[in-house]
């Protein structure tokens, strides 16, 4: 596998890297984060070995993955970053890795939430001292930044997505 590969293949855990990160200490996703997995997607899936079939799959799961995103987020459940990145994500996913991306995600979401809850319930004294945005995570009714655990879910199941397979 050439380096141009490589370097487009680890976009995808670069990113979702920052926007873990980037989620949990503002309570934002940019949206250049989710731009720039949208506009790697079709060089690297090609240069990974994807066909055109398959490619269009992916894309087609990345569409719905949207309109769910959309609907979680007119529902108040997630963050419109979530849902965009969630979408992204799920393009690199494809429909054979989109399942699991969506069950690591919602294993880490419930055990990130409830160590959260169980940290505000402990710690929330502790809150005033400490940065502002640990502060803001120990808030007692405060948002939980679902984006970590889109991004570890995304991390967890990148090896296993068809791009990663088609790619080794």
């Amino acid at each position: 596998m050439d380096i141009l590969t490589w370097a487009l293949l680890a976009i995808l855990p670069v990113i979702a890297v920052l926007a873990g990160v980037r989620d949990l200490t503002t309570m934002t996703i940019p949206n250049w984060m989710s731009l720039v997995l949208i506009a790697a997607f079709i060089p690297a899936a090609l240069l990974a070995g994807l066909g055109w079939e398959a490619l269009l799959f992916h894309l087609g799961i990345g569409v719905v993955a949207l309109i769910i995103g959309v609907g979680l987020f007119a529902l108040g459940v997630i963050g419109g970053g979530d849902a965009k990145l969630m979408a992204a994500l799920s393009l690199w996913m494809g429909p054979d890795g989109v399942l699991i991306f969506a069950l690591w995600t919602a294993v880490v979401g419930g055990l990130f939430s409830v160590g959260l809850l169980m940290a505000r319930n402990q710690f929330a004294a502790l809150a005033p001292a400490a940065p502002a945005w640990v502060g803001r995570l120990l808030e007692p009714k405060g948002d939980i930044p679902y984006g970590v655990a889109i991004a570890a879910g995304a991390l967890l199941a990148w090896p296993s997505s068809a791009m990663m397979i088609a790619a080794f």
